[in-house]
């Protein structure tokens, strides 16, 4: 049974500088601590809640409604992947909104979101003031943070971010084939890789191996490699790196194709350099640019770290741009079957205006 709004615990955002949010407690009561982050989409949180990329983040949606159409069953397909989700469970540390709807109303929708979150016992604060919280995220950039509820202002954990390994929390500990013995077969290496992502390949009737973030995938045999979006600084993930510097000093040349934290991966395997963002992308309403056309593209995104342009080796460039901060969205190699994008293709809910990446990418295995 939900509690009503009235009957809420006073809970308490309060940021690295000192800066505290009043709200009340729509979640799970535990004290937790995350870096804050936000999202400007208007729709999506089942997916935005349970993509790995979120790993350790308290997560703000600056859209001020949330919940309002409850959420789907977590139904699981035939061959293993979330039918509705990103992933097994919710990876988010915390959510903050401005106004949590108690009524839902959707097709699909089987509980509400202050259940399921309980449920998987997540904290989460309504009442803030979203748009003053992001315009102090905006002005000083991603801060730590801790949500306390007003009967847990003790025992609060300290909060981690930089150099954290989050890689290794989410990604799978064993290999898992998918749709074995249909036509080319890729390896996917996953750093927190989002169900939809395979989903797209498992449609394009692509056999996929999904291995873990540091297994040395040169030895399997494949026809072309997968790099897949992840959580946190990609600087923690040198195993893949040197994996994937292997991959590309290998004489038999093979298609290769990154997706957000795979686009870093990918570059810093080239020889290029990553930096943190003041704030990040995350959203459904990025534009980027495809370097040298006039092709514009709405996109989603899901980062915090981005690609030195600058830093690429001579045989590389730029495939996409941000048009906000003409920051790196996309690289490829000027001769070799290897390019990546910074943004989600695929994003559900979000735009599709690039899932032909997709298709791209398969045409060339």
């Amino acid at each position: 049974m939900a509690h009503t709004i009235n009957n809420r615990r006073r809970a308490t955002l309060t940021l690295s500088d000192g800066t505290t949010f009043c709200g009340q407690s729509f979640g799970y009561e535990v004290p937790v601590a995350g870096e804050v982050v936000f999202n400007t989409a208007m729709t999506g949180y089942p997916e935005s809640l349970t993509d790995p990329s979120y790993a350790g983040q308290i997560l703000v949606l600056t859209f001020p409604l949330a919940g309002n159409y409850g959420v789907p069953p977590f139904t699981m397909r035939q061959d293993g992947m979330a039918t509705f989700m990103e992933s097994e469970h919710i990876h988010i540390s915390g959510l903050v909104v401005c106004d949590y709807s108690e009524d839902y109303s959707h097709w699909n929708a089987v509980e509400s979101l202050s259940d399921w979150l309980r449920r998987e016992k997540i904290p989460a604060i309504t009442g803030v003031d979203t748009r003053e919280l992001t315009k102090v995220l905006r002005e000083h950039g991603v801060m730590l943070g801790k949500i306390e509820s007003e009967d847990t202002i003790s025992d609060v954990p300290s909060a981690q971010y930089e150099g954290v390994n989050y890689v290794e929390k989410v990604s799978c500990s064993e290999v898992i084939k998918y749709n074995e013995g249909a036509g080319k077969r890729a390896v996917l290496v996953d750093c927190g890789v989002k169900h939809n992502i395979i989903r797209c390949l498992l449609q394009r009737n692509i056999e996929v191996v999904r291995v873990p973030w540091d297994y040395d995938f040169n030895a399997l045999e494949f026809d072309g490699l997968f790099l897949a979006n992840g959580p946190g600084d990609p600087d923690t993930c040198e195993r893949t790196v040197d994996n994937i510097r292997k991959f590309l000093g290998k004489s038999d040349v093979k298609p290769c194709m990154g997706i957000c934290m795979g686009n870093q991966l990918l570059s810093k395997a080239a020889g290029a350099s990553i930096y943190k963002l003041k704030y990040g992308h995350r959203g459904h309403n990025q534009p980027v640019r495809r370097v040298g056309t006039t092709q514009c593209f709405i996109t989603s995104q899901n980062h915090g770290y981005a690609v030195d342009t600058k830093t690429l080796p001579q045989d590389w460039e730029a495939l996409f741009v941000n048009m906000n901060d003409d920051s790196n969205e996309g690289v490829r190699h000027k001769h070799n079957p290897w390019l990546s994008a910074q943004f989600h293709p695929e994003a559900c809910s979000g735009p599709l205006d690039t899932e032909f990446l997709f298709d791209e990418f398969v045409q060339l295995l």
